[in-house]
């Protein structure tokens, strides 16, 4: 199985991902780590990505998920994943299962003011707000709202996922 914990800049995905995943004793991967030197380059200067900028971004995550499921490693995943067709790449098989961590614009920024050493822009919060796309009840995503502690958003995850 591979959870990707996913949603909006500064929603804590890493922070919960990396909880989450020291509790089952499965790996963690970041999302972020796979980007190439010029979108992080672009992000940092506060310029939005483009769908083109994502596809190679999102191909290498496709094929790690691969790579786990294939190997049948625990893994999460901690991923934007903001739109729908980004999902529906990620999503190789019934074992890949979507944790989106949902919060108010005012929330996530009270978050991201608190983070430091990260290489996105706070101005780019408008923009991830601006496409995301929450995910629909078909796509059977575990929606999880900010507002607890970590702890308490991994205790909430794993009881939803029976893990």
């Amino acid at each position: 199985m591979v959870i990707v914990v996913c949603g909006v800049s500064g929603a804590g995905k890493t922070t919960v991902g990396k909880l989450l995943a020291e509790e089952l004793r499965w790996e963690f991967y970041e999302a972020d780590d796979f980007h190439p030197a010029a979108n992080i380059q672009k992000m940092k200067a506060g310029v939005p990505l483009t769908d083109e900028d994502r596809q190679p971004w999102l191909k290498k995550l496709r094929q790690l998920i691969r790579r786990c499921l294939i190997a049948k490693q625990k893994a999460v995943l901690a991923c934007s994943a903001l739109k729908k067709a980004y999902r529906d790449q990620l999503r190789v098989s019934e074992e890949v299962k979507f944790v989106f961590l949902h919060g108010s614009r005012k929330r996530v920024s009270e978050q991201m003011s608190h983070r430091r050493g990260h290489f996105m822009n706070q101005a780019l919060l408008d923009s991830q707000f601006k496409h995301l796309e929450e995910p629909r009840p078909s796509e059977r995503a575990l929606w999880v709202d900010l507002g607890r502690s970590p702890h308490q958003l991994v205790e909430l995850i794993r009881m939803k996922l029976k893990l």
